[in-house]
Order: structure tokens, then C-alpha cells, then sequence
């Protein structure tokens, strides 16, 4: 701890506490750390001030500077952080502020008397092919200053990065972060696929494929995703539709060329291609606008029965052109299907009429949904079943091929999530267990999801965290509303962290193979490595990946 004022102190943290306004710090202070190329590496410095400083200037120096992004992390609120049932590893169940929003330095930066608040600090390190590397350790050192508005200088921390002579390699995790489109075209009052919209879809594409989203959800109609039987979400529909005559239509598939178009320039790779019956038991359609007599109106919904004539008649047409348009476009293989989300035991009958109806033209295409009965799979129902994290052991022991999971707010107790309440490390441990069990895929319905529980009504997620009570916080988004696109919440950045650990280890099993690197992953544990069990500890999430780091590089000096 390095400060200038006696009243003034900082401390440098890793990215795994949570630096809370009105508590001591007890995590470690951590100043070195180990990253590999093309690996965006995190960490924080915490500042407290006993008489209050507004608008201190925060400046960085460093050889890396122009690889690093200063945040400050704002407090975001919660009414309701948990369910009634709690497990022992949370941070806090109580209401209150929690650290969270990470907002651009410029928008200032303050010093409240007595309060613990901190900076993010992200290196985003270049491939080796960018920078003048070789394959030589590298070390660096990064000065983070605070002065205040007059110049005064208060204190500083200083952090040591050593980049190891790797490079992380290119994800092969398929990872879908449900996109939420209608969100943002309502936060932002613009135009439902007018220009203002289309470019803050891209921004927030952007920045989900910047974190490791290569799966898109992909309104060809209005999703029929958390939205209250009988209720609707406001329209958003790429493919164009105008009826004919009775049970005959023309499409339009210009904006889904645009969407297609936009993903490949921020680097999406897959399409998750919106479900075609509703959420819960697949009895009825999605919500469907066509043109009829020259005017919109709405020709499908919770009025429609799945399995109706009417329906049927038009899915034989729309997806006959679906998949001609897939075809043309060559993206057979970068392409799924749902029928319907989170079915259960008693939708298996509804479910099966929906998947054969589907599967008439798309019986080539790969079939994946959120559900966590193994009976669905062992009838051939899906292809690609995601069962919950909670839910995943019969679908390992029966070696199911190739392996989905999920966490959503119904993963609360034993197993990762990413909750206000919870420590940091539970977010990140994912991509350890994902590792393990060499999971394909996965899945989270929230990206940005400001609407109340059932879609209801906007909620401003600055003020409502929780869905209006729906969800514990942190559940519903990871992102945040900002005046020109997306904010970034910690949780997302530590999430990240988890997927870039789940390639460090793959890349270390290429090196040294599978044996040596489970044996490194597990060593002192008492117990091996579960979705429901892990070590509940900060420091052992850090040093493990330090000797993954460590073993990578030794492992590269030998080859």
C-alpha cells in the first residue's frame, strides 16, 4: 500500500474481490501476476480517502498502455440479491449497493469520506504476432496514480505483469449469451430495426463477441422467451411475412441478410435461430407479423395452436425458404434450431408434435434446448439438449455427445453462478468444471434482459437489478444501458476470465496431455472437481492458474 496523504490509501486487488463501500478490505493485496498473449488480464485498485475528493485524476503508466482500459466500478443497487434458500458461499444475502457497473474513467471518479471504492484495471494483450515479442518472458510495469482535481498527488500502486512466451488459443467453447434485441430498442426509445437500432445492435454484438459470445440469438420472429401467457414483447422480427391468400405467403429475407452480415463483421460465428413454439410446453406459436391487406397485424401467437393446420401451412412454406436461403448463404453448419425452452416431464408429448412438424425440412440442421430431462435426449427429441448445471450428471454418466450446460436463476444453491451476492470466484470456476468435463457448449438466457420478470414492463436496470423482483440480481443482464451502447459489469469481465482459463488448460493439454493436466487442475484437493463442488476460495482459483501459466511455459521452452 503506497500512499502520498495521510488520509488517502489504496491497495492493490486482484479481479476476484469485490470491493464493498461500506466494508473492510480482507482479501489479500495482490500486486504481480502472469498472463499470456492475446489474453485480456484484470485487476483492481482499491482508494479510500477520508475527506471527500471529487473528480480525482487517475492516470496510468506503463510500457502496455496502450493495451489498457481504466473503469471505475460503480455501485449498483438490489432489492433482492438471493432467494429465500442460501447455500454458505455468498458474500452477502442482505439489500443494499453492490459493486458492479464498470464505468469510463472520464465520466469521473470520486473519493466519498470513509467508503472503499476501486478501479479496473484491463490489460488486453496483443497476439505475439502484434507486438515485437518473440518468444521471451516479458515483464511489465504498470503505475496506477490518483491526484486530486488541483493536482495534488495522493497515492499510487504499482502492479507487475509478466507475459509468458504463449499465446491463449482461439476459443473452441460455442457460447451463447441470450441476445436481447427488443431491450434496446425499448431502453433506447429508437426505432424497432430503424438505424439507430441496427447500430446499437451492432455495439452490443460487439462487445458480446468480445467476451467470448460466438452464438447469437437471432429474432426471425418475436422470441417467445420469458413473456407472460396470453401477454406480449414488443415486436422484433427479421423476416418479413405478407399473406396471400389463406395459409399462402411471401417472405423477406433482406434483414436477416443484414444480421448475418453484421455478426460476421464483429465476429460472431453461429446462429441460434429464435424458437418456433413457446416457452414451456411448445403448445402454441411465436408471435408472427405479416402484412395482410396492406396493413400489419399480428397472424400467430398464444391464440395458435403448435400443431393447428394454420400454423403448419405456414411453416411448410417459410421453412422450405429458410433453408434454401441457408444453402445459398453456405451456413448449414453455423446454424440452430429450437423448438421450445425449458420443457419438462409432462410437455414430452407436445414437445415430440412440435420436433416432427420442425424436423420435415430441418432434419438436417442441429436442434438445441434448454432442458434438464434426460428423457427428451433418450427419445431423440434433441439433438443437443443444455441441461442445467444442477441437472448435467446423468447426461455425463450416459456420455452424452456433445455436452451442453446452463445456469440461470434456478442455480442458486452448490453449483457457479453469478449472482451480486456471490463471490467472484463462483463465476469463474465455471470455466474450470467446463474444462473437466469437456463441455462443447453454453448458455444464459441474460445479456441484457431490462424488462420485469415475463417481460411485463421496462425496468431501468440501473435502479431495478432484480426484474422487478423476478430474479436475484445479477441474473437477468450482464450489461448495462450506457448513453452510446453497453457498460461492462465485473461479473462479465470475471466470467470472461473463466472461458480464458478453460482455453489456458486446453492449450496446456495439447502441450503435456490430458493425465498431467487434470493431475495440475485437482492437486490438493480433497475432493475432485464437481459442478457442485469447488474449492470456495479466492486464492486457490489465482495460484491454480498461475501453474497452469508456469506449466504452459515450461512446457513451450521444451518443445
Amino acid at each position: 500500500m503506497t500512499s502520498i496523504s495521510p488520509v488517502f490509501e489504496t491497495r492493490c486487488l486482484s479481479s476476484l474481490s469485490k470491493v464493498f463501500a461500506d466494508s473492510d478490505l480482507l482479501d489479500t493485496q495482490i500486486n504481480s501476476g502472469t498472463a499470456l498473449w492475446n489474453e485480456v488480464y484484470s485487476f483492481q485498485v482499491a482508494y479510500r480517502s477520508g475527506t471527500l475528493s471529487r473528480f480525482l485524476e487517475v492516470s496510468v503508466k506503463s510500457e502496455m498502455k496502450p493495451y489498457i482500459t481504466l473503469r471505475s466500478v460503480g455501485l449498483a443497487p438490489s432489492d433482492m440479491p438471493t432467494f429465500a434458500q442460501t447455500d454458505d458461499d455468498y458474500t452477502r444475502t442482505t439489500p443494499g449497493l453492490y459493486p458492479d457497473i464498470l464505468y469510463p474513467v472520464e465520466q469521473g471518479v470520486h473519493a466519498i469520506p470513509h467508503q472503499w471504492r476501486s478501479i479496473w484495471v484491463t490489460v488486453a494483450l496483443p497476439s505475439i504476432a502484434a507486438v515485437d515479442a518473440a518468444q521471451d518472458k516479458k515483464s511489465f510495469t504498470i503505475t496506477l496514480a490518483f491526484a486530486s482535481s488541483e493536482g495534488t498527488h495522493l497515492g499510487e500502486e504499482q502492479f507487475t505483469l509478466e507475459v509468458l512466451p504463449a499465446e491463449l488459443p482461439p476459443q473452441q467453447l460455442i457460447h451463447t449469451e441470450w441476445f436481447h434485441t427488443d431491450c434496446i430498442a425499448t431502453q433506447y426509445k429508437v426505432e424497432m430495426l430503424g438505424e439507430e437500432h441496427w447500430e446499437l445492435i451492432e455495439k452490443y454484438a460487439s462487445n458480446a463477441a468480445r467476451h467470448g459470445v460466438n452464438l447469437l440469438l437471432t429474432p426471425l420472429f418475436t422470441p417467445p422467451l420469458d413473456t407472460a401467457i396470453g401477454g406480449e414483447r414488443p415486436t422484433i422480427q427479421l423476416i418479413g411475412v405478407k399473406q396471400v391468400a389463406e395459409h399462402t405467403y411471401e417472405f423477406n429475407f433482406e434483414k436477416l441478410e443484414r444480421w448475418i452480415a453484421m455478426c460476421e463483421r464483429v465476429g460472431i460465428l453461429y446462429y441460434e435461430f429464435s424458437h418456433l413454439f413457446t416457452q414451456w410446453g411448445a403448445k402454441h406459436a411465436p408471435k408472427i407479423i405479416a402484412e395482410v391487406d396492406g396493413e400489419e397485424q399480428r397472424i400467430f401467437g398464444w391464440d395458435t395452436d403448435a400443431g393447428g393446420e394454420a400454423y403448419c401451412a405456414f411453416l411448410d412454406q417459410f421453412l422450405q425458404e429458410l433453408v434454401a436461403f441457408i444453402e445459398k448463404r453456405g451456413i448449414e453448419k453455423q446454424v440452430y434450431f429450437h423448438v421450445s425452452d425449458e420443457p419438462h416431464k409432462e410437455h414430452l408429448e407436445p414437445y415430440r408434435q412440435a420436433s416432427e412438424i420442425l424436423k420435415k425440412h430441418l432434419g438436417n440442421f442441429a436442434f438445441l434446448d434448454a432442458l434438464s430431462d434426460y428423457d427428451f435426449y433418450q427419445h431423440g427429441l434433441v439433438d443437443v439438449p443444455i441441461p442445467a448445471t444442477n441437472h448435467i450428471e446423468p447426461f455425463i454418466e450416459n456420455q452424452v455427445e456433445p455436452l451442453w450446460t446452463y445456469y440461470c436463476c434456478g442455480q442458486y444453491v452448490d453449483v457457479a453462478n453469478r449472482f451480486f451476492g456471490m463471490p467472484s470466484y463462483r463465476n469463474r470456476i465455471i470455466g474450470a468444471q467446463m474444462y473437466k468435463f469437456n463441455v462443447k457448449g453454453f448458455l444464459h438466457w441474460g445479456f441484457n434482459f431490462w424488462y420485469s420478470q415475463h417481460s411485463l414492463k421496462a425496468i431501468d436496470p440501473f435502479r431495478v437489478t432484480d426484474a422487478d423482483c423476478g430474479f436475484p440480481s445479477g441474473d437477468a443482464f450482464v450489461v448495462y444501458p450506457g448513453a452510446d451502447g453497453p457498460l461492462d459489469s465485473l461479473r462479465w469481465e470475471v466470467f470472461y476470465e473463466g472461458l480464458q482459463d478453460m482455453r489456458a488448460l486446453q492449450l496446456l493439454e495439447k502441450l503435456v496431455g490430458r493425465e498431467q493436466t487434470m493431475t495440475l487442475l485437482e492437486q490438493g484437493l480433497q475432493e475432485k472437481l464437481a459442478f457442485d463442488q469447488y474449492p470456495k476460495s479466492l486464492d486457490w482459483l489465482l495460484q491454480t492458474r498461475q501453474c497452469i501459466n508456469a506449466a504452459i511455459a515450461d512446457a513451450v521452452v521444451l518443445a
